[in-house]
């Protein structure tokens, strides 16, 4: 005989009725339950993309080099151990398909009047490779070609705060003549860091941007530091950093060290912490859960002895056993699911809601709905299964008597 019936819905949903405030605050804990699993997934999700898109911005692929340590014995050794411009030009000979790119910087200073003051400014000297390698995002203008380097022109390209200092704008600075080493260099462009490193490059709020043929001159020594070489395959990253310090090692003396790495491995820890995290606040959710199951139970237990006489009478007028179990536990998986729908709506509305405010793209797992759906309908099944087995356990005679 099938006992569920829309008699049954019927009398759950009466029962459910007649403590209107019970129902609620046994249905609010599985409402913020559920709506603490979305709201968690969603903020581990957000989050992780933020970090891991801030560190491919900075270049997961890119390789960095330079020289680390030696037998110092005199100026002129100790100037041959730096990695050099050739060195660069070796590593994309060497390299050949597999890489985007090879570029490197010289580092430089000088001081220049700016709003009426000398101040010190550092100066980047590279090649038309840089910009795509490091990810700039180019203002205003243009960045440097590869005939501004063949052919040593004086030009420059400024950081957006030094533009907006000296000449008012991004745009305004396109044009003017800055005087560098005491040469007069032509800003050809303005950018920024398309993932701002707040200064632990070695681009600065305030930097300047020339050809490195032309620093090269204003240098004492020339030094690559570092060297950057884009790898075409992730994959490829950790075989190609072994690559390039055997060819710069076989470059050089015996006895230059040379220190290779990659942003690869801060990736690979930031998604470990990332899953660590997620897995933590899921645990403290899912305590959330139990903690509402229990209080489903305790108050279905409380329901069942209140209605003690009512049980009763219906099994003396013939209802089964299992109907009265079937009722129970009906009454159960409505006000878990029930407030499970309204933690989904919270969980799933609240994200919505800032990223139309915000204007921020927040991912929400599909997922992560299934399973706290999944999950509100198994807390009542679970936890209600005790007291409408009880209930359905109760004597008739013995029901009917209950004080």
């Amino acid at each position: 005989m099938n006992y569920f019936s829309a008699d049954l819905l019927r009398f759950s949903l009466n029962a459910l009725r007649a403590n209107k405030v019970r129902t609620f605050l046994t249905a609010l804990g599985l409402m913020i339950g559920n709506a603490s699993v979305i709201l968690v997934v969603t903020i581990s999700i957000t989050s992780r993309d933020y970090i891991l898109e801030q560190i491919r911005g900075l270049g997961s692929n890119v390789v960095f080099a330079y020289y680390q340590v030696g037998n110092r014995t005199g100026g002129s050794v100790v100037d041959a151990d730096y990695v050099k411009i050739a060195d660069v030009e070796a590593m994309r000979q060497a390299l050949g398909p597999r890489i985007i790119a090879a570029t490197g910087i010289m580092n430089s200073g000088d001081r220049i009047m700016i709003q009426g003051k000398e101040q010190d400014i550092s100066i980047i000297g590279s090649d038309e490779f840089y910009a795509p390698v490091r990810n700039l995002v180019l203002l205003a203008g243009r960045f440097m070609s590869a005939d501004d380097i063949t052919m040593r022109r004086r030009v420059a390209c400024l950081t957006e705060r030094l533009a907006k200092r000296m000449y008012g704008g991004r745009q305004a600075a396109l044009g003017q003549i800055i005087k560098l080493h005491g040469l007069q260099f032509t800003v050809v462009g303005t950018f920024k860091e398309k993932t701002e490193s707040y200064g632990l490059s070695e681009i600065q709020t305030e930097t300047i941007l020339t050809p490195i043929t032309v620093l090269r001159y204003f240098t004492p020594e020339e030094r690559i530091d570092p060297m950057y070489v884009q790898v075409r395959d992730p994959e490829d990253v950790e075989s190609a950093m072994v690559r390039i310090k055997q060819i710069l090692e076989s470059r050089h003396r015996p006895g230059a060290k040379y220190y290779v790495d990659s942003l690869k491995a801060i990736l690979d820890a930031a998604k470990q912490i990332s899953l660590i995290l997620t897995l933590v606040l899921m645990m403290v959710s899912a305590i959330a859960l139990l903690i509402s199951g229990i209080g489903i139970m305790n108050i279905m237990l409380v329901t069942v002895t209140e209605r003690t006489k009512e049980i009763g009478l219906r099994m003396s007028l013939g209802a089964p056993r299992r109907a009265v179990l079937l009722q129970f536990l009906a009454e159960a998986v409505i006000i878990s699911l029930a407030g499970g729908m309204v933690g989904i709506l919270l969980g799933v509305g609240i994200p919505w809601i800032a990223a139309l405010v915000s204007g921020i793209d927040i991912p929400i797992s599909g997922m992560s709905v299934a399973v706290a759906f999944g999950v509100s309908l198994t807390v009542g099944v679970v936890f209600g299964l005790l007291p409408a087995s009880r209930a359905a356990k109760l004597n008739p005679t013995e029901a009917l008597r209950y004080e």
